[in-house]
This record gives structure tokens, C-alpha cells and sequence, in this order.
């Protein structure tokens, strides 16, 4: 025999979810097959959520793509983009050359596909020191309140008050100053570095907001109830439910930081020769647009590709991650 009462919970169950518009598909899939089976979390919910999405799976061949010309330039081409023919200066594209020559008569092609290396790398170093650097700093002052969150929010307004392009002059000239061809290595350091310096404030402020939130959760009030210490309550209670909204953060930034870079670059103060990166072919170009419009095209359409990727996946992230948006 049947339980009457299975049935009728059954409906009520679907009535409720019919009201809140939710279909049966929907039901069964947030549903758990199998006792055994654990229901899904917040990450787990956005990892199928983002699966569903065009913009999401777009921008991730994108960046997947860009990602692999990173690490293998030399698939896609032979060609040294520092090899210089001053017979070839400014040539329109051409079988020979996919994107033509500039000025010194180099591959744009070649210089394009190399310096996707430098750029992204730049991108995404900046973006993983200002997240740690604000992310630290915003936990800590979110956490511990008082004295400390006054001591440590004043000190970020500092960096926060300061113009990032004014902030990036005074500090990349000061570090130019005392070396004349400084190394490749050098050159992305110091642009990492100033990016970073005048971009942690931001996370810090995402971070301190998701921890002042979590810690008057029950759960980080019964672990320090139990004795837990402070690093501890951070490390394994605290900071996995404060990812969400710097994952967000980061993945949009990744692409401003890319940008920034090219900015930087464009300006005489960034990445220059030796390292070739977008930014610095278009640096190199800005006295040819009208004659040699092509010097420009190519690697602006790289970077504006990039750059929207980057962008679209983080609003994807982001309206993944929050449930208002689904």
C-alpha cells in the first residue's frame, strides 16, 4: 500500500515550486539522484550554471586560445619578431605577411603572436599579487574590526586617493631613473609591481566587506566558542566563504590590467624594447596611423578581443555566483 501522505506532500512540493517558477527539469537537477549523493553547493551551482551559458563558454575559447599562443608562439609562427629588414618598412599585409611590417620593417604577425606572452603575463601577475596583497589586508581588517580595520582602511586610501596614472608615473620614472637599458625581466617586474600597488585597494575593500559578513555567521561564532584560534577561523572557515566576490573581481581586473599595461606602455613609461607586448607595438605606431593604419589594427583588435574576453567572462562569474542575477 501507498502512503497518502507521500502523495500529498508531493503536491504541495510541486505547487511550491510551480509558484516559484521553477520548472521540473530545474527540480530534478538541483535535486540530489541518490541518497548517497550530496547535494550541491554554492561553487557547484555555479559550475553548472555557467556551463549553460554562451557568453561564458565563448570567452573561455578566447581565453583558452590566447592562453596557449602564450605558451607556444612558435606554433603559429617561425618568424623572429625582432628580425629587422629596413627594405620591407611599413609594408601593407601580404602572403608573405599576414599583418605586414612596421616601421623597422619587423613581422607584425610574429610581434602580435609573441607579445601575447608579455601582455597576458602582465595581466595576470598583477592581477594575482593585487588580489593576494588586498585580499590579506581586507581579511584581516574585516575579521579582527576596531583599531586595526581603522588603521588598515586609512592606509589604503591612501593608494586608493591616488590618480593610477599620475601614481604610475612618479613610481616607474623614479625606478627608470638610475638604469639605462634595464633587462626584460626588470621591465615587467616594475610594471606588475606599480599595477599592483595602486590597484590593492580595491580587493581590500571586497574582501574586508565579505568577512565583516562572515564572521557573524554561526559558524565562525561556534568555532571561536570552541576555541579556534584566529588564524585558523580565517584560513579554513572564513576565507573559502569570501572567494566568491574577489573571483569576480579578479576576472574582470585581469582584463583592465591588461589594458592598463598597454596605457602604460603607449605612454613611454611601461614595457618597451626588448620586451615586445601589445602595447608597446602600438606605442610604436602612433606616428604612422595614417599612413601605415595596419601598424595599429592588428595588435588593437588582440588587445580589445582580450580584453572583452576577460570582461565577459567575469559578468558571467559574477551572475553565476549571485543568485539575484539567476
Amino acid at each position: 500500500m501507498t502512503d497518502p501522505s507521500s502523495g500529498t506532500s508531493g503536491l504541495v512540493s510541486a505547487a511550491a515550486a510551480s509558484a516559484a517558477g521553477e520548472t521540473a527539469a530545474e527540480i530534478a537537477e538541483k535535486a540530489p539522484r541518490n541518497k548517497n549523493e550530496k547535494p550541491r553547493g554554492l561553487w557547484g551551482d555555479a559550475w553548472l550554471d555557467l556551463r549553460r551559458r554562451p557568453l561564458f563558454i565563448a570567452a573561455s575559447v578566447i581565453i583558452l586560445a590566447l592562453l596557449f599562443i602564450a605558451a607556444f608562439p612558435g606554433v603559429f609562427t617561425s618568424a623572429d619578431p625582432s628580425w629587422t629588414n629596413l627594405s620591407k618598412s611599413r609594408q601593407p599585409p601580404s602572403a608573405e605577411a599576414w599583418f605586414g611590417y612596421d616601421n623597422l620593417g619587423r613581422d607584425i604577425f610574429a610581434r602580435a603572436i609573441y607579445g601575447t606572452r608579455a601582455s597576458i603575463s602582465v595581466g595576470l601577475l598583477s592581477t594575482l599579487l593585487t588580489v593576494l596583497l588586498g585580499g590579506a589586508v581586507g581579511i584581516i581588517a574585516g575579521y579582527f574590526g576596531g583599531w586595526a580595520d581603522n588603521l588598515l582602511s586609512r592606509f589604503s586610501e591612501i593608494f586608493l586617493g591616488l590618480p593610477f596614472v599620475l601614481g604610475a608615473i612618479v613610481i616607474l620614472t623614479t625606478f627608470n631613473a638610475e638604469v639605462v637599458i634595464p633587462s626584460a625581466t626588470r621591465i615587467v617586474a616594475q610594471v606588475v609591481l606599480t599595477i599592483a600597488v595602486l590597484s590593492w585597494p580595491i580587493s581590500m575593500r571586497i574582501m574586508r566587506s565579505a568577512a565583516i559578513s562572515a564572521k557573524q555567521q554561526d559558524y565562525v561564532k561556534a568555532a571561536r566558542a570552541l576555541g579556534a584560534s584566529a588564524p585558523r577561523i580565517i584560513l579554513r572557515h572564513m576565507l573559502p566563504n569570501c572567494l566568491a566576490p574577489v573571483l569576480v573581481y579578479s576576472t574582470i581586473a585581469l582584463g583592465g590590467f591588461i589594458g592598463a599595461e598597454a596605457t602604460l606602455s603607449f605612454l613611454g613609461i611601461g614595457l618597451r624594447d626588448p620586451v615586445v607586448s601589445w602595447g608597446v607595438m602600438i606605442a610604436e605606431s602612433r606616428f604612422y596611423i595614417q599612413a601605415a593604419p595596419h601598424l595599429l589594427l592588428f595588435p588593437a583588435a588582440f588587445l580589445v578581443v582580450t580584453v572583452l574576453a576577460f570582461v565577459m567572462l567575469g559578468d558571467a562569474v559574477r551572475d553565476a555566483l549571485d543568485p539575484k542575477h539567476r
